[in-house]
């Protein structure tokens, strides 16, 4: 059981008295990516066998549930799950899964006919109880994640339960010095989670392009840069508040004339302020080295977001050093899925983390609130 005492799998089975012949609904996270007709990273699929295994060993008829893409509520072949039924029966065999759930648009508007189409079987016989094991999707309040659970016996898959019980270790118990890694696009999609994670770590290391906000809000000059000037009030405030924030002390950027993904443009290394024209995409190798420094002397790490535009090899750097680092450390660290995960994967890197979250922007919401719909569902 986690901190948030979401019900166990084996509290599932007392419940009905034995699972043999039972049949079970199981919300997946099977989102994967696909390129070429095939799936490029089956990590999300693999993260659930150990539930669908368990179900199974004891007897269990275990049919699984996903969404799969952006269909916009309606059947669309581009997002059958034909693919994916492929790769459940090579990895778990037996177990059924049922069409893409977003092809109906109950699945996100919550829609209470569609959630009794699913606890009545989803046009097979009714269900005998439900699992939920996609972290990935806790913190949306859709008909397959808060539904089944008002009316069926219900429990956490074992991904969602160590999910939840890292993710809450870390916000309340991390061994010290804590150090949150923060990247990515906006500082407006994370205001929320940094202004939570300054309550608990020791150091907030900001890259990305979410840090030229904050360095605009010094007084530096970001040039063409990703900037959002209606956050520069707030990162002001954060930064005269004293937080333990450390940014970037030099940036790797592009000329007006450079394009990001092919070779046109000069690429050149600057302090924190830049010319006109010119496009930050990368934290520099000074700060590499700063952010490396501090992870090498931290006890715990999560990072969520890279460091810069590190689709492009001239601007992966910064994201490589840190993703190194974390690799480097004796650390116990977090890696906050998205870009981060799919950055780590690349590198090479994801068995030398100790835990890789499935879910990206679920996991900052739990170290941001502390809880989740989809938890509270499977509590109430």
């Amino acid at each position: 059981m986690s901190d948030l005492s979401v019900p166990s799998l084996e509290s599932l089975e007392s419940t009905l008295g034995g699972l043999d012949g039972k049949r079970i609904l199981v919300r997946c996270d099977f989102n994967v990516p696909v390129r070429g007709g095939a799936i490029s990273d089956d990590l999300r699929i693999k993260a659930t066998l150990p539930t669908l295994n368990w179900l199974m060993e004891r007897g269990a008829i275990v049919v699984a549930c996903t969404h799969f893409g952006r269909p916009q509520g309606a059947p669309d072949p581009k997002f059958s799950v034909q693919l994916l039924r492929e790769k459940v029966e090579e990895l778990a065999p037996g177990v059924e899964l049922i069409e893409n759930l977003r092809f109906d648009p109950g699945e996100t508007d919550n829609a209470p006919e569609f959630v009794k189409y699913l606890v009545d079987g989803a046009g097979g016989d009714p269900f005998d109880g439900y699992v939920n094991d996609a972290f990935g999707v806790s913190h949306r309040t859709h008909a397959s994640i808060v539904g089944p659970p008002v009316s069926l016996p219900s429990a956490a898959g074992r991904l969602l339960e160590k999910e939840v019980d890292v993710l809450t270790r870390m916000r309340s118990a991390a061994d010290r010095p804590f150090v949150a890694v923060l990247g990515g696009a906006k500082v407006s999609d994370k205001l929320g989670v940094i202004e939570a994670l300054l309550g608990v770590v020791d150091r907030l290391l900001i890259g990305g392009g979410m840090c030229f906000t904050f360095l605009k809000a010094l007084g530096h000059s970001v040039g063409d840069s990703l900037c959002e000037t209606d956050q520069e009030q707030t990162c002001r405030r954060i930064l005269d508040s004293g937080a333990p924030i450390l940014l970037p002390s030099d940036i790797t950027a592009l000329s007006p004339d450079g394009d990001i993904g092919g070779d046109n443009g000069e690429v050149r290394q600057m302090g924190q302020s830049m010319p006109e024209g010119w496009t930050g995409l990368d934290i520099g190798p000074g700060t590499a080295a700063a952010f490396e420094e501090v992870i090498h002397d931290a006890r715990s790490v999560f990072w969520n977001g890279p460091m810069g535009m590190f689709e492009d090899p001239r601007f992966a750097a910064g994201t490589r050093a840190v993703g190194q680092a974390l690799a480097d450390t004796k650390a116990f660290t977090v890696v906050g899925g998205g870009d981060s995960a799919a950055a780590v994967s690349e590198m090479g890197l994801t068995p030398y983390m100790d835990h890789i979250s499935t879910g990206g922007g679920a996991s900052l919401e739990l170290l941001e609130l502390g809880d989740l719909p989809g938890l509270i569902a499977l509590r109430n």
